[in-house]
């Protein structure tokens, strides 16, 4: 891992929270959403819904914004077994316990679909959850009741619009990881790669106005590595999958792992507003 510097932001957050003291990597990953989150334009006070809270990565940076009156409320349909190397459960206890934890409240095992609240939040975040999405209609649905229970929308995903070559393999890599879940194993974590103009669209679709988009840098973060390394730990498996895609597995493979010096996506951002 490369190591960087880290802004002065991360080490308030550090300090404050007394949270990934100790925990270098997680120090990186928490980097990058204070960055998304500085992009998301959030107030203090302001009541959030997080949709595929995940370990909570994006979370505490949306609590830390919010301030003391503000309010976050995590969703995801995971249970709180799943993860590694800290469950779900595991890493957002850890959350609950520090000084954010007031601020927060998680539901596991829960489809947004069931969730049922009267109430209006300011701000929708959707934050590097929209590939564990099987179909564009499910997420168009989430997009609609969205529209319903939140004044605004902050939209965060992988940019598969590389601009440097040694961003070329993550995307191999995602894309093998999209290809495996729909023709190996339906359990892998992406399934399915939505581009920027696609989410536009969808959230044009449930009638949200967008305010504005940005690219944010991810290039530092470890995630190029990881998913390169677990797409090349499962290329046997392609064995079964059928012949054409087995051809378009194996041309990424070769790309893929032509460079050693691997950087990953950058992120794109989407606010929209709900219309009037």
């Amino acid at each position: 891992m490369k190591s960087i510097r880290l802004s002065e932001s991360v080490k308030a957050f550090l300090a404050t929270y007394k949270l990934f003291e100790e925990d270098e990597i997680q120090q990186v990953q928490l980097q990058h959403r204070l960055d998304l989150v500085k992009a998301f334009g959030i107030n203090e006070g302001m009541s959030i819904i997080e949709i595929g809270c995940g370990q909570g990565d994006t979370t505490v940076a949306l609590a830390d914004a919010v301030g003391k009156d503000g309010k976050v409320i995590g969703i995801d349909i995971a249970s709180r077994n799943y993860g590694s190397p800290l469950t779900l459960g595991q890493a957002t206890d850890l959350i609950k316990k520090s000084a954010l934890g007031e601020r927060i409240t998680f539901h596991f095992e829960m489809d947004f679909d069931r969730f049922d609240s009267n109430e209006v939040f300011d701000i929708a975040v959707l934050s590097h959850s929209s590939w564990y999405f099987k179909r564009p209609d499910d997420l168009l649905r989430y997009f609609e009741k969205l529209r319903r229970i939140a004044k605004r929308i902050c939209f965060a995903e992988w940019d598969l619009d590389f601009t440097r070559i040694t961003q070329r393999s993550h995307f191999c890599a995602v894309s093998i990881l999209a290809l495996y879940s729909n023709f190996v194993n339906n359990n892998g974590n992406i399934q399915n790669l939505f581009h920027k103009i696609q989410i536009q669209e969808l959230l044009e679709e449930a009638d949200f106005h967008i305010e504005k988009q940005y690219t944010v840098n991810a290039m530092y973060l470890q995630d190029a590595k990881w998913e390169k390394s677990y797409a090349n730990s499962i290329r046997e498996e392609f064995v079964n999958a059928p012949p054409m895609i087995q051809s378009m597995v194996n041309s990424y493979y070769e790309l893929m792992n032509t460079s050693t010096d691997n950087e990953s996506l950058n992120s794109f951002v989407i606010c929209a507003r709900s219309e009037e």
